[in-house]
């Protein structure tokens, strides 16, 4: 790579390594419930209980629209998620998680979130806003959230929609 430390192709490898290795080791923590990495992004987006159009759930889970179309009937036939449409524009389908599908979230997200905590993963250039408490993983998280809505003009756009006109 390069010899100055810090160079933008030292950022690209370092975040791409930590992203393969905190998925093998996370898929090696869901492995014992059959769930995949790209079934645990979906899972954690329907989470929220808000029900996501399956374009959203495409993009967010990093998935191609036919491979998201599979993983979820998959996770259908598991009763996990369900799908209905959208009462606003029904030409839209929209998913959700099932009671099981919430249940077994937030059981195994206590499993991710242990394997998560055993790293230790310490204060790494915490920005001077982060709050006081804030678990360290939360606030790489934070800035790696504000990275990609830097990078990623869309999901810029979303971000301002949601924030409302500014005065």
């Amino acid at each position: 790579m390069s010899n100055v430390p810090g160079a933008p192709a030292d950022l690209l490898r370092s975040l791409t390594r930590a992203e393969r290795l905190l998925s093998r080791r996370l898929g090696a923590v869901l492995a014992d419930d059959a769930i995949s990495i790209e079934a645990w992004r979906v899972l954690c987006l329907l989470a929220d209980g808000q029900g996501h159009p399956m374009s959203e759930v495409s993009a967010e889970a990093s998935l191609p629209p036919g491979t998201l179309t599979k993983l979820v009937d998959q996770l259908v036939d598991r009763n996990l998620v369900f799908r209905r449409i959208d009462p606003i524009d029904r030409r839209r389908i929209r998913a959700y998680l099932t009671a099981r599908g919430r249940r077994e979230h937030a059981r195994l997200d206590e499993r991710v979130q242990a394997s998560i905590a055993e790293l230790g993963i310490v204060e790494l250039g915490v920005a001077e806003t982060s709050e006081p408490g804030t678990p360290p993983a939360a606030n790489l998280v934070r800035q790696l959230d504000d990275l990609i809505g830097r990078l990623d003009p869309a999901r810029q756009r979303v971000h301002a929609d949601a924030a409302g006109p500014h005065p």
